[in-house]
């Protein structure tokens, strides 16, 4: 072979080599990129999170691991409407099990291989593969029927005055995402076993793939080159889309996808009609019928219920962080229902919207500066009063969050610190006081109907 033939071969195969170096160098910058801002975003929403006061959620393991395989796993409140459950299940699902493709896409990406796993798998890969179609089909169809069923039958519950702005759009776009992302996964199927039906050199034959198989005769007029192209956009945009949708979630309701799992292992085992009482105000009442339990010196101010983020639970505030904005507890909402103000998904959505605000004056301060401003400032008197506490809100969420519990703060807070309550309530207050009963009658004279 001519010398100058050789060097041509060697300088080629050199650029080559270069070229994949590059590629493998610029993969791991923005997968390292992307993982770092994620984790950055996490850690700040965590320490928002604790921001809240402490509560012992750690009793009965066996019982909250129940919670996670039933409830954030399996979705089973979903399936009280089984025919939205089951799309919505599909989605989940998809969501879950088509990510497990991600692993063999980073892998490639690093190591500078195409289809890492092919070799090892065998007629096993191509069935995965072929199951990942049919789901990402699926997931395509069903973000289709979820985007016309929020922006052209508008149904109730996704049309009400708070989900306006920012809430509708970023339901939109992560329905409008998951249609790409799983676009551009069939796709760049369809350009890869159109080049392998071409025989090109490095693109091996995985067997016919079930969806994409179909595409692929459609681009046999395509030249290889082009195919080339098309296949490497499709796996860039596909992983750089993921990688952006990862960092999209802290700022989204979606971020309910990874919270959902701390949170049904952390929720009230309680029965729902339970209500935690308040220590201060039981040992008021201890110390008033055994003095001699009072402690000595001055005692601590005391405070009742929450004013701010603060003053709520650590719970209370991952609940926040978890509310997917479905309206499923609103619609339930006897007192919504009924035209009054009151929106259990409002509550938790102004409760977040307060929480990123505070996380933003502590990012920028240091510590948290006083704004003048408290949950008060987004939640109104009435909308608190219109409560019936009947937990019809705490029953139907379907990743166990508890309006009520933020609720319940809130109106202590109103009534204990303010005395700011109607005059009905008033009236009923010191008729418990004083006659052990809501009714303006002595205990003595409580049976008198009865004659």
């Amino acid at each position: 072979m001519p010398s100058v033939f050789r060097g041509t071969l060697l300088n080629l195969a050199l650029q080559l080599l270069h070229m994949l170096f590059l590629q493998q160098i610029l993969f791991g910058l923005c997968a390292a990129a992307g993982s770092f801002l994620f984790a950055k975003n996490i850690s700040q929403i965590r320490r928002n999170i604790f921001l809240g006061r402490p509560e012992d959620l750690s009793d009965n393991s066996g019982a909250r691991w129940r919670n996670v395989l039933l409830l954030a796993l399996g979705q089973k409140k979903m399936f009280r409407n089984p025919l939205v459950a089951v799309l919505h299940f599909v989605i989940y699902a998809g969501f879950i099990i088509i990510n497990l493709e991600v692993l063999e896409i980073l892998l490639d990406g690093l190591l500078g291989t195409h289809r890492l796993f092919l070799p090892y798998l065998g007629d096993f890969y191509t069935f995965i593969i072929n199951f990942f179609e049919i789901l990402a089909m699926s997931v395509w169809i069903i973000c289709a029927i979820f985007l016309i069923r929020r922006n052209i039958i508008k149904l109730k519950r996704f049309a009400s005055n708070d989900l306006n702005g920012w809430p509708k759009s970023d339901a939109n776009y992560i329905l409008f995402t998951e249609i790409i992302l799983m676009s551009l996964f069939l796709l760049m199927n369809s350009a890869d076993r159109a080049l392998q039906i071409q025989g090109s050199e490095h693109y091996h034959d995985t067997g016919n793939f079930i969806l994409s198989g179909m595409i692929a005769p459609m681009l046999s007029g395509v030249s290889e080159h082009s195919l080339v192209l098309m296949e490497r956009s499709c796996w860039w945009l596909h992983i750089l889309g993921i990688f952006a949708f990862l960092n999209y979630l802290p700022y989204s309701k979606h971020l309910h996808i990874v919270l959902a799992f701390p949170n049904a292992y952390y929720a009230n085992l309680a029965g729902m009609g339970k209500l935690d009482n308040m220590v201060n105000v039981q040992n008021e009442v201890k110390y008033m019928m055994q003095p001699e339990l009072a402690p000595t010196g001055e005692a601590a101010p005391q405070k009742f219920g929450a004013k701010d983020v603060f003053d709520l639970s650590w719970k209370n505030l991952l609940d926040a962080y978890t509310c997917t904005e479905c309206g499923r507890c609103t619609s339930a909402c006897p007192a919504n229902i009924t035209g009054k103000l009151l929106s259990p998904r409002k509550i938790m959505m102004d409760t977040r919207d307060r929480l990123d605000a505070v996380g933003k004056n502590i990012k920028a301060n240091g510590s948290f500066k006083d704004d003048g401003k408290n949950l008060f400032s987004h939640i109104t008197v009435e909308e608190l009063r219109a409560c019936t506490t009947c937990n019809a809100c705490v029953q139907e969420c379907p990743v166990s969050i508890r309006p009520l519990d933020i609720i319940i703060e809130l109106r202590r807070s109103l009534i204990m610190e303010d005395s700011n309550a109607p005059q009905e309530w008033n009236m009923m207050f010191s008729n418990i006081e004083n006659n052990f009963a809501p009714w303006k009658l002595p205990p003595d004279e409580r049976d008198a109907w009865t004659k």
